[in-house]
């Protein structure tokens, strides 16, 4: 398998989700977690936790973090 199949292969039912630190009090945040067993994370909506999680490396996931803090990002 590659790396990303194999963050989608985890079941996240046991996931240790926190919501950002940037949260609003207006209920529009997301929850980040480490993937169990992976060199990965995963981000949801707080507000439905129903829809599967977003899933990317640490390495992504901390390149997306800088990008947005430096007003970096591109699409």
């Amino acid at each position: 398998m590659n790396e990303l199949a194999d963050l989608y292969a985890v079941d996240l039912a046991d996931a240790a989700w926190r919501k950002s630190s940037y949260t609003a009090n207006n209920g529009n945040c997301v929850e980040v977690a480490h993937i169990p067993g992976t060199p990965g994370v995963a981000v949801r909506d707080s507000k439905n936790v129903d829809i599967p999680a977003a899933r990317a490396s640490r390495a992504a996931w901390s390149a997306f973090l800088t990008a947005v803090a430096d007003d970096t990002l591109t699409a």
